[in-house]
């Protein structure tokens, strides 16, 4: 792989493991974008319980991405959550955003963003919260939980 990793180098789900937080500020790694290229003309951004999928394209330039697309698209070979690939990334959820949106456009992600009024379940809410809780703070601290 582009980055020294070799397909052996996974945990037990099939994912690549946590490596440390970057210390590469958000801003550099999305080129001071807020917002991707879908997001940018609709205004909207993604909520962090939309589902992100790594398509076949995507698989097949896995080695040509940057560091941190390289790793969301790997993450992808499972369906993740944008607060889950933070988590799993220690990259900022608005980091997560800008790329995976730059992502879909390019047509290396499948998006599917949960219908709203589905997702007034608790486990839901839950996941989701346990999920923010695992990313670590600007000093690289855990947030408490509960």
């Amino acid at each position: 792989m582009a980055d020294g990793r070799t397909p052996d180098d996974v945990d037990d789900d099939g994912l690549a493991p946590v490596r440390p937080a970057s210390a590469v500020r958000p801003f550099l790694v999305t080129a001071g974008r807020v917002a991707g290229a879908g997001e940018a003309s609709s205004g909207r951004t993604m909520p962090v319980e939309t589902q992100l999928v790594a398509t076949s394209e995507g698989l097949a330039v896995l080695d040509r991405l940057s560091f941190e697309q390289h790793d969301i698209v790997a993450a992808c070979r499972q369906p993740q959550s944008i607060a889950e690939i933070a988590a799993r990334l220690k990259l900022h959820l608005n980091v997560v955003r800008v790329l995976a949106e730059d992502l879909r456009t390019a047509g290396q992600l499948s998006v599917h963003v949960p219908d709203s009024g589905v997702t007034h379940d608790a486990s839901v809410l839950r996941r989701v919260i346990d999920g923010l809780r695992a990313i670590p703070d600007s000093r690289g601290v855990l947030r408490d939980s509960d």
